[in-house]
């Protein structure tokens, strides 16, 4: 699907998939030769998936905001941690949550994704930004118990529907600085937390450059970037948890808006 002055638009008769390719910079010079108005719209109210295929690695950022890591307890770290959510943990932006099985603290985190476009092996900061095809909304979905159990996180990450990314996939010539973009997330209308990328304790580039110095980030991959303070862990007095039945709203300036609902294990 392609989203064009307000109105969806069907691309499968140009395209099968949005792929590795259709993301890389010569794919993306094929999509701008497309006019908008060319394309069939579409009537219906489709289920949003995952805007693009191909997702070798799913990387995370913890702690990148500054007054996050305050509400935590934990000290501002010295570089960017990373940790891995499970691939087999991406859902739709409007897909059901899924509480796990033994999980008693399931949290929330808005959070912004950078979508590779290009392979990025070594590169250096101020160059980062060239191997990124876009932007989009996640939702680093969390089970704290599972997480704090040990000093390693990915437990409590990478659980089935921990991953919802999109709606849309944005991509750099309409967000030119990735830093300036406002942030929110909801549950059951309540708003539970308000931030902004300028409050990133690293930088886009930054994570994309760091990370690269140490795993090669291939077309595809996403990196997502740390989120603001008012995740549940943190509320006062008292902690809040996710619970079936809730709803989560999320979103991101000019990256569109997710909703999940969250459900039960089926037990099976």
């Amino acid at each position: 699907m392609f989203y064009s002055q307000g109105m969806l638009r069907d691309l499968s008769g140009v395209l099968a998939n949005i792929d590795q390719d259709t993301i890389s910079p010569k794919g993306l010079a094929r999509l701008r030769k497309i006019r908008p108005e060319s394309l069939p719209l579409i009537k219906t109210e489709p289920r949003f998936g995952v805007p693009y295929t191909g997702i070798t690695k799913f990387v995370a950022i913890g702690l990148n905001y500054s007054d996050h890591a305050a509400e935590a307890g934990l000290p501002v770290p010295s570089e960017p941690v990373v940790f891995m959510k499970a691939t087999t943990s991406i859902s739709g932006p409007n897909d059901d949550i899924v509480q796990p099985r033994g999980s008693t603290k399931l949290d929330w985190e808005v959070e912004l994704g950078v979508v590779i476009g290009t392979k990025a092996q070594y590169v250096p900061e101020d160059r980062a930004l060239e191997h990124v095809a876009g932007y989009c909304i996640v939702n680093d979905v969390s089970e704290r118990s599972y997480q704090m159990a040990t000093s390693q996180w990915d437990k409590g990450k990478g659980c089935d529907t921990f991953g919802p990314i999109g709606p849309w996939l944005v991509t750099t010539d309409e967000i030119t600085n990735p830093q300036a973009l406002e942030m929110w997330l909801d549950v059951n209308t309540e708003r539970m937390q308000t931030g902004n990328t300028r409050t990133m304790i690293f930088s886009c580039a930054k994570i994309v450059s760091h990370v690269s110095q140490y795993m090669t980030l291939m077309p595809g991959d996403i990196i997502t970037t740390g989120t603001p303070p008012g995740v549940g862990m943190a509320r006062k007095p008292e902690p809040v948890w996710l619970k079936p039945g809730d709803v989560v709203t999320l979103g991101i300036q000019g990256l569109g808006e997710q909703r999940q609902r969250v459900v039960a294990h089926n037990g099976k």
